[in-house]
C-alpha cells in the first residue's frame, strides 16, 4: 500500500514538476529577486549595489512627478477600459447569442483580432489613424476624421482605448458566451409567459445567472488594462511628450531605456504590484457576494 500511494503521488508530481520550474524560473524567481532589488541601488549591469531601504519607493511616490503622471493615466485608463471593454463583450455576446444560425460566424469574426499580437494591431492602426482616416476627411469632408489621432495629447487617449478594445474585446465575449448558454431556457420562457420585458429578462434573470462569468471577465479585464504596455508602445510611444505614458512604460524607461536605475524600476514594480493586488482583491470580493446574493 505505501509502494503504490508512492507510486501514485510520484506520478503526479512528474507531470506537475515541469509546469512548476518553468513558472519558477521565468515568474517566482525573478519576482522576488525585484523586490529584492526594490530597496537596493542597483543599476542592473553592475554586481555591486547599496541597500537604501525605502529611498526608491520615497522618491517613487513623493519626488518622480512623471511616475504620478503615469500612475494617474494608467487609472483614468483602467477605469475605461473595464467599464467599455465589459460593456461591448457583453452587449456582444447577448446579441450573437440570439443568431441561432451565424452565431459560430459572428463569434469568430469578432474573436479574430484577439489572435493578433496587440504590438502588430497597434502599428495596423498607426497606419489607420495616420494615413486613412486623414484621406478620408479629404474625400468625404468631415473634419472629424482629419484630426491628428495620435499627435493630439486630447485624442490620443481614446485612440489607445479604440485599438486595445478592437484586440480584446473578443476575448471577453467568448467568456460571456460561455456563460450565457448555461442559463436555461425554460427560465427565460418562465419570465417571458409571466409579461416581463427582453430588459427585464435580461436584467432579472440572465444577469444573476452570469455574475461568475462576470467576475472572471472584470478579474481579467482589471489585470490587462494595469499592465497595458504593447498598445501605448506600438501607437504613442508615451507621446506625444509623456501624456499617454502608462506606468509600465515609465518601468521601463527607467529599467532600460536610459536611466538603467534596475533597482528603482523594481520599486516602482512593487508599488504597480500592490496596486493591482488592491484593486483585484476589492473587485474579487465585491464580485463574490453580488454572486451569493443572485
Amino acid at each position: 500500500m505505501l509502494a503504490k500511494g508512492f507510486r501514485k503521488y510520484a506520478i503526479f508530481i512528474s507531470f506537475i514538476a515541469p509546469a512548476f520550474v518553468l513558472y519558477a524560473a521565468f515568474l517566482l524567481i525573478p519576482t522576488i529577486g525585484g523586490m529584492f532589488y526594490s530597496f537596493t541601488d542597483w543599476n542592473g549591469l553592475n554586481p555591486d549595489y547599496d541597500f537604501i531601504g525605502l529611498g526608491n519607493f520615497v522618491e517613487a511616490l513623493k519626488e518622480d512627478p512623471d511616475f504620478i503622471h503615469s500612475l494617474l493615466f494608467t487609472l483614468k485608463y483602467v477605469l475605461f477600459m473595464v467599464v467599455l471593454q465589459n460593456v461591448f463583450a457583453l452587449g456582444l455576446a447577448v446579441l450573437i447569442e440570439t443568431r441561432a444560425r451565424s452565431k459560430g460566424f459572428f463569434r469568430t469574426i469578432f474573436f479574430m483580432p484577439n489572435m493578433i499580437s496587440t504590438i502588430i494591431s497597434a502599428f495596423m492602426w498607426t497606419f489607420v489613424f495616420a494615413q486613412v482616416l486623414p484621406q478620408l476627411a479629404e474625400k468625404t469632408g468631415i473634419a472629424f476624421f482629419g484630426q491628428s489621432w495620435i499627435g493630439n495629447p486630447d485624442v490620443s487617449f481614446f485612440s489607445i482605448l479604440i485599438v486595445s478594445l478592437w484586440n480584446g474585446v473578443g476575448y471577453m465575449m467568448i467568456i460571456y458566451l460561455a456563460g450565457l448558454q448555461g442559463v436555461p431556457q425554460s427560465l427565460r420562457e418562465a419570465s417571458v409567459i409571466d409579461g416581463a420585458t427582453p430588459f427585464q429578462t435580461f436584467r432579472n434573470v440572465t444577469l444573476p445567472m452570469i455574475t461568475h462569468a462576470i467576475t472572471i471577465c472584470f478579474f481579467l479585464t482589471l489585470n490587462g488594462a494595469f499592465k497595458v504596455f504593447e498598445a501605448v508602445y506600438g501607437l504613442t510611444g508615451g507621446g506625444p511628450g509623456r501624456s499617454t505614458q502608462v506606468i509600465t512604460m515609465n518601468i521601463y524607461e527607467e529599467a532600460f531605456s536610459n536611466n538603467f536605475r534596475y533597482g528603482y524600476a523594481s520599486a516602482k514594480s512593487v508599488i504597480l504590484f500592490m496596486i493591482i493586488l488592491i484593486f483585484t482583491f476589492i473587485q474579487i470580493q465585491v464580485m463574490k457576494k453580488r454572486e451569493v446574493e443572485a
